[in-house]
Formats: C-alpha cells, sequence, structure tokens
C-alpha cells in the first residue's frame, strides 16, 4: 500500500460531511475545508513513526483539528497504544484497510485529560513500599529486576538455609514476610520444596538463588 492510495477514502470521508477536500496543500498531506469550520490537515503515513509524531505536532501550530491516516495494522494491541498516545497529543487516527479502502476513524482531535486510576496508584505504592532500599539503582542487577516478592523470597531462603525444613508460619514470623507459606508453596522461582504439610526446605536453586540475588536484601 502507498500513501496515495489512503487519500480516495479519506477524501471521501470528510466529503460527506461537508468538506471541500485537496491533496498536498502546502506542507500538508490532505487539507478539508468547509464554511464556518476550522481547516482540517491529514497526513498520510504507512505507519507510526516519531518523525511522523513530529510532523503532526507541527501541523498543530496551524489548526488543532489534525489527523493522521494510515493502513489499519494487523496488530491491534499496537494500534490501540497508538491511539492512546494521539489522543493525548490531540491528534485524530483514521485508518484505511487494504483489501477494500474502509474508513475507521478511531478518535477525534481535540483536548484529552488522562483518567489517573486509583488502582494502579495503589498499587505503584504497594510496590514502592515493598521494595526494601533500591536495589535496581541505573537498572536491572546483573540477574535481572528485583523486586519486592523477589527480596520476600530471599528472606525466606536465607531463614531456611539457616534453620533447615520449617513451617510457615514460623517462617513468616521470624522473617517478618507474613505471606511466607504463600510465597514457599506456589514456588515461582523453584527455590522450595513442601517436606510435609505446611513445612518447607530449600533446594539446590534455592541455595544458588542466595548466591545470585543474595545481595539484593
Amino acid at each position: 500500500m502507498r500513501e496515495s492510495d489512503l487519500y480516495p477514502a479519506v477524501k471521501a470521508h470528510f466529503q460527506r460531511q461537508g468538506f471541500v477536500v485537496k491533496g498536498e496543500v502546502g506542507k500538508a498531506d490532505v487539507v478539508a475545508m468547509r464554511d464556518g469550520a476550522t481547516p482540517v490537515v491529514i497526513e498520510l503515513k504507512l505507519g507510526f513513526t516519531l518523525a511522523l509524531l513530529h510532523q503532526v505536532v507541527e501541523r498543530l501550530g496551524t489548526t488543532e483539528d489534525v489527523y493522521v491516516a494510515v493502513p489499519r495494522p494487523k496488530s491491534q494491541k499496537a494500534l490501540r497504544a497508538n491511539i492512546k498516545l494521539c489522543r493525548r497529543l490531540g491528534v485524530g487516527v483514521i485508518t484505511v484497510r487494504a483489501r477494500d479502502g474502509f474508513l475507521e476513524e478511531h478518535c477525534a482531535p481535540g483536548p484529552y485529560a488522562a483518567r489517573v486510576s486509583k488502582k494502579k496508584v495503589a498499587g505503584l505504592k504497594k510496590a514502592f513500599d515493598r521494595l526494601e532500599g533500591d536495589p535496581n539503582a541505573g537498572g536491572a542487577t546483573r540477574h535481572g529486576i528485583v523486586t519486592g516478592y523477589r527480596q520476600d523470597a530471599l528472606k525466606c531462603a536465607t531463614y531456611l538455609a539457616h534453620a533447615g525444613a520449617e513451617k510457615g508460619a514460623i517462617v513468616a514470623k521470624a522473617t517478618g514476610v507474613p505471606v511466607a507459606t504463600t510465597i514457599m508453596r506456589d514456588n515461582h522461582y523453584g527455590w522450595f520444596k513442601k517436606v510435609e504439610k505446611g513445612v518447607y526446605a530449600l533446594t539446590k536453586a534455592g541455595q544458588k538463588g542466595l548466591v545470585d540475588w543474595g545481595d539484593a536484601v
């Protein structure tokens, strides 16, 4: 698909709304004009790029109604992410399906106020409070990102390395990790093994984990 292949569908879309549409007007790919309405600028591109975003931001200095028109991508996840980004820029998004020219307007230009998710804020605060110290300063450690969950698992592993197999409730009390039993039972890292009901011991993988991650707590 070429950029010019997008033009017929885009032109027809705005003509149906009463606009007069012309291509290659000044620096703009497409301009649509209607009496009493703000000029609309549409940039035709084959995909979302940083250069495209720079271009549409520049066009916002000419008119507040700016669209990007691209071929409809196969990845809906990528499309949703780009629509979200364009919304934040105040830019509209149009896609055109290659096989039949079907046009869809996903969002219109205009101011956008992001809605803060209280759940996400609470999750971020919880993760921050759970993480002890600043183990990921400057990026991930040599073995990866240190999370609060991993730090709790390391505390449990360290205790078992010295005390041997022990009940989850005792490990929780000794380490200050209230979810110690759950961590050892779920065993996401392969560090623990169940000896009997409610009792866990350290595996060889757990011993190696203490060597690899020991400085994370």
